[in-house]
């Protein structure tokens, strides 16, 4: 047709064409062992508990914790990271480190179960067992006191260790505690476990539902340890500090808010880098979906591979086990 334009020649679509297509040219892929599921386990339970604020998402029973270990497994999954919430509480978290303590049997009972089948990944923090609910042992003005809280961490770790977990997830934000730890461990001869360290772990607004699922004590914020939003250099600050003392893996917190900073901490990190799809960011779209607004099991895979695509190669989800049916 003479003077007609041309028509494209280039036609990035026809890749777009069928899901076979789409599949065959996806760039980023989310598999099931690349997930770590996040679970509650209440001291004195019986039967499952459902968290009001995020539907799907239980407090546990030791029991029933061992079952949910047996699924992950079956389900593929990478890992289960243990969180506790005992039925007494003090100023410096003493369950933390008695052998009876609810994260010490459950990470005993849920090793019992699986063996080495998932790596377990419990919660290396006091926030869960203090009765102020900080993350720490607090001084006679009341703040944070972070080298008193260092030596808890080790006590914590080892603890923790002689119970049998893989990892254990440094979530304190403590200057220093991924050193002290470290040397904790190795002096007391567990080499072997591991340090997943929160490198990056932001004040963030999105933590809600999990202080709900934890019945956290807390009062105020935590901002004065925790990470400023705002902050991005502070971050990479952090990052380095904590290779520097010998984290094996590096963890940012939350997942979504912070994609720009999880791609730098991906691009500068030479260990494994995780980060997690916290309560906040899945009772949204939980939330939503009940609405009718979103759907559920779309935005829960578009998540999970937007935290991949910025870099992450592990990501702790309270949606693992409903993304690994999808992913199958």
């Amino acid at each position: 047709m003479p003077n007609s334009p041309e028509f494209p020649v280039i036609r990035p679509r026809r890749l777009r064409r069928t899901a076979a297509l789409r599949r065959l040219t996806a760039e980023t892929r989310v598999h099931p062992s690349d997930l770590v599921l996040p679970v509650f386990v209440k001291e004195g339970l019986h039967e499952p508990v459902e968290i009001a604020t995020m539907p799907g998402v239980y407090q546990h029973s030791v029991d029933s914790v061992r079952k949910l270990a047996v699924d992950a497994a079956r389900a593929g999954l990478g890992g289960i990271m243990p969180f506790a919430v005992p039925l007494v509480r003090d100023a410096i978290g003493s369950a933390a480190t008695d052998p009876n303590g609810i994260l010490n049997v459950t990470t005993r009972a849920i090793k019992e179960e699986i063996g080495d089948d998932l790596v377990v990944i419990p919660d290396l923090c006091l926030d869960e067992l203090t009765d102020h609910g900080h993350c720490g042992v607090l001084g006679p003005d009341g703040t944070v006191d972070n080298d008193a809280t260092l030596v808890r961490y080790g006590e914590m770790g080892l603890a923790l260790a002689e119970s049998g977990a893989d990892l254990l997830g440094a979530s304190g934000m403590m200057d220093g505690q991924i050193g002290y730890v470290r040397a904790a461990l190795d002096q007391a001869g567990h080499t072997d476990t591991g340090l997943l360290a929160y490198a990056v772990k932001y004040a963030s607004a999105f933590y809600g539902p999990f202080r709900e699922a934890v019945e956290s004590q807390l009062q105020g914020d935590r901002r004065t340890y925790q990470q400023d939003p705002a902050n991005a250099a502070e971050a990479i600050h952090e990052l380095e500090l904590d290779l520097e003392q010998g984290a094996d893996i590096v963890m940012v917190k939350p997942a979504l808010p912070y994609l720009d900073i999880l791609r730098t901490v991906a691009d500068r990190s030479p260990v494994p880098v995780a980060a997690y799809h916290i309560s906040g960011e899945y009772a949204q779209i939980v939330a939503a979906a009940e609405r009718g607004w979103i759907d559920r099991d779309a935005a829960i895979l578009e998540s999970l591979t937007s935290i991949k695509r910025a870099g992450a190669g592990i990501i702790a989800t309270y949606a693992a086990l409903d993304a690994a049916a999808l992913l199958r």
